[in-house]
């Protein structure tokens, strides 16, 4: 499956510590201009092949939840995992990739659509409030690489 969407940024800063950062599905609200973070599912305390997790995002007043389920993690390189409704309707696949570069890293985001044609023009629009969901995606994804990035080099600095 090729990616809808895959951008790039390099990171001076160590593979590990920007693999910390994007595993941990809790604070990605930190990062994300939409996402507001959520929590594991038990059994699962932190990302592994299967966990679950229980996501909520934002858009102005409009709030909903999703359910996430790890389908890749192989530290400190690769990242994946699935998004559904709430009613298990599987909407998207989100993937963070990176590769040790000789000054840190490069963090590669990817964001492959799926799902089917009521779920992109009817129903994630009106949940959502967004009518370009790749439009959009596009933005959030350069916001939460550029937040990584920063964070992850102001962490090497000790600012």
């Amino acid at each position: 499956m090729q990616p809808t969407i895959s951008r790039s940024v390099e990171v001076a800063a160590d593979p590990g510590v920007v693999w910390s950062m994007v595993t941990d599905l809790p604070r990605m609200g930190e990062y994300s201009p939409e996402n507001a973070g959520g929590r594991w599912v038990a059994p699962a305390t932190g990302p592994a092949p299967g966990a679950r997790f229980r996501g909520v995002n934002r858009n102005g007043t409009k709030e909903w939840h999703t359910r996430v389920r790890v389908v890749a993690c192989q530290p400190p390189t690769r990242f994946t995992f699935d998004v559904r409704t709430p009613f298990g309707v599987r909407v998207s696949r989100w993937s963070y990739e990176i590769v040790p570069t000789p000054a840190g890293c490069r963090l590669t985001e990817h964001w492959y659509r799926v799902g089917n044609w009521f779920i992109r023009r009817v129903m994630g629009p009106r949940v959502t409030g967004r009518a370009d969901r790749p439009g959009f995606n596009t933005l959030s994804i350069d916001h939460t690489l550029a937040a990584v990035k920063e964070r992850a080099e102001r962490r090497l600095t000790g600012a």
